[in-house]
């Protein structure tokens, strides 16, 4: 049997649920704009949250894509056979549509007749909730006096495709549930499909704790609600959301032990090997560390981040400093991370286009960055060696922090390396002091898009519309959105621009804005192709990639006139591709004040605005 590569199991899988009936979506950009549970895009579901929530999507019930993502939680420990920052999520997703039969089936299919992977390398979970019974919070039945069954359906399933019962084991909570996001929601059982990875022949009967049993799908069941009081009513709209890891599964089939032995890296580890003259198998961890932090960064960059001192600009920040420094570790003097982000870009192109488009941006942010960071690492790691006490000060940290750009977590990583401890409560006090990182950006932790779907925050998002179409009208038509955080109470928005705005400017857009709100126009939703909605004007968020089919929300004069085919852009203020929720006119929104401007990051100014009833 032939070895398949990564790019023929993406297209393989594509088009096997294309077979299926499933339209493909283009990827969604790595800045999630409706998710207010994560940073960044952590996994194809993200994106079409509002769609499992009940809206309905433009191209169907069935929806299949490869989703590019990013993961911050192991950035510590990028370097090792398992963790990474950057990845593809192969996913299929059924919008009340099918359910667990043919979800079961089809990827029963998948595995073993388009990967060709033998039955006897295969391995079940479901779902059984008795296994946590006894563990306060574990069980999603605990404290609502329900007993939510075991998943013997989905048991019988596998079982029926010839698969042995010894080979399907039943897990708890913490391993077969997913959901919901927050304290309520969609949630419900998944299944897990697991490849045998060991040299050996697979044992007959399955051990989920055997670490050779590798997991390389999961299917989602969202088949429950959870209410505010802790109970599970059964979905009306029963979804299915499923994930597949392209790197993982790469490797597996590939035979190899780790994702950077595969070619979704060797070319860039060849390019550092290059640059620095230095081997790969005596260096393996900063090889490894500089070819993920630069892929992650090229990927983020094509979607309009630029690094900062604050949220995504922080971590984005700390990933092209940490792979400067694990670059000066393999002795490499010079700029170097443009060399290396070609590679990567070359790599993609076809497959994110995205990356060719901005290719210029991106090389210009990384030099820059890279710049800025070069010119003070060697004093700043003079500085750092002048500290002799075991443990350094939070004052300590943050002058390094501050004079000379060194993230935390580099501070962190070096004193580690040296047998030294931070004082990191010190640190943010020293932060907060200054009022220059929140501890929440140190954290990791962000909000992002909008907080919820009360009726509140549908006013601010529908809000924002009109605020953004105020400020191409004021500022220019290049104005373009860079992020924004939406909630019950506020707008906070990031856009494109150079300088601080004037009071006159500002002026201008509250009352351009205000004027649409007392005019009570129609915000009107209509499904067009894409092509047909960027030729009558309507505008979308920077970098993203829609499918072929959305929805767009135009806002006055005239519901005719907004809802036309025909209707061209000047007949309405606000035109956009959004997947909403908005209100159904302006004379819901009342007062618009913009109650504070401040730069967010080079050439990104942030306006935060509220709604006076």
């Amino acid at each position: 049997m032939s070895i398949l590569t990564a790019n023929e199991i993406r297209e393989k899988y594509l088009k096997f649920f294309e077979g299926k009936g499933h339209k493909r979506l283009p990827s969604a950009p790595l800045i999630p704009e409706n998710d207010p549970t994560v940073l960044f895009t952590t996994a194809g579901m993200h994106p079409l949250v509002p769609y499992l929530l009940g809206e309905k999507h433009p191209l169907g019930t069935r929806l299949c894509n490869s989703q590019k993502c990013i993961r911050t939680g192991d950035i510590d420990d990028v370097g090792d056979n398992t963790h990474g920052t950057f990845f593809e999520m192969l996913g299929n997703w059924s919008l009340g549509d099918y359910f667990k039969k043919e979800a079961i089936e089809w990827s029963f299919e998948f595995l073993t007749k388009e990967l060709r992977i033998p039955l006897e390398k295969l391995a079940f979970t479901v779902f059984d909730p008795s296994i946590d019974l006894g563990q306060e919070g574990q069980s999603p039945s605990a404290g609502s006096g329900q007993v939510i069954p075991k998943d013997e359906e989905a048991f019988n399933l596998w079982q029926n495709l010839g698969v042995k019962p010894e080979r399907i084991a039943y897990l708890g909570h913490e391993d077969n549930w997913w959901g919901p996001a927050g304290a309520t929601g969609p949630c419900g059982p998944d299944t897990e499909m697991f490849y045998w990875a060991g040299e050996n022949s697979a044992p007959e009967k399955f051990n989920p704790q055997d670490k050779q049993w590798v997991e390389i799908w999961n299917n989602v069941f969202m088949q429950y609600n959870k209410t505010a009081d802790g109970k599970f009513e059964e979905l009306s709209q029963k979804n299915v959301d499923t994930g597949m890891g392209l790197e993982r599964t790469t490797a597996i089939l590939q035979g190899k032990n780790n994702v950077y032995a595969t070619e979704l890296f060797t070319l860039i580890l060849s390019k550092i090997a290059e640059i620095s003259g230095k081997q790969y198998e005596e260096n393996t961890k900063s090889f490894r560390i500089i070819a993920d932090h630069i892929k992650a960064s090229v990927f983020i960059l094509s979607d309009g981040l630029v690094p900062s001192n604050t949220e995504r600009g922080y971590v984005l920040r700390r990933l092209i400093r940490r792979a400067i420094r694990y670059g000066k570790l393999l002795g490499i003097e010079n700029a170097f991370m443009g060399e290396v982000a070609k590679v990567v870009i070359e790599m993609y192109e076809d497959i994110y286009i995205e990356l060719k488009e901005n290719q210029e941006v991106i090389l210009s942010e990384l030099q820059k960055e890279e710049e800025r960071f070069l010119t003070c690492l060697d004093r700043g790691l003079k500085e750092f060696e002048k500290i002799k006490k075991p443990i350094i000060s939070g004052e300590e940290v943050f002058n390094l922090y501050q004079s000379y750009g060194f993230p935390l977590e580099i501070t962190r990583e070096i004193a580690k390396e040296k047998g030294k401890e931070v004082d990191e409560k010190g640190f943010e006090i020293e932060l907060k002091k200054h009022q220059d990182l929140s501890r929440t950006a140190s954290a990791g932790q962000f909000k992002s898009g909008l907080a919820d779907d009360s009726q509140a925050t549908t006013k601010y998002h529908t809000a924002t519309h009109l605020m953004l179409a105020a400020l191409r009208q004021v500022l220019g038509e290049d104005i373009q959105q860079k992020g924004s955080n939406i909630t019950s109470e506020r707008i906070r928005f990031d856009f494109n621009f150079e300088r601080k705005l004037t009071e006159q400017e500002i002026k201008k857009i509250e009352d351009l804005v205000n004027e649409k709100i007392k005019m009570a126009l129609p915000v009107v939703c209509c499904e067009m192709e894409t092509k047909e909605a960027l030729k009558e004007g309507a505008t979308g968020v920077f970098g993203h990639k829609y499918p072929d089919k959305v929805k767009v929300y135009s806002v006055g004069p005239s519901a005719d006139s907004a809802s036309s085919p025909q209707a061209g852009s000047g007949r309405v203020f606000s035109k956009e591709i959004c997947a909403g929720p908005h209100v159904e006119n302006t004379k819901e929104l009342g007062v618009f004040k913009i109650v504070k401007q401040e730069a967010s990051s080079s050439g990104v100014r942030r306006i935060k605005a509220i709604l006076q009833q």
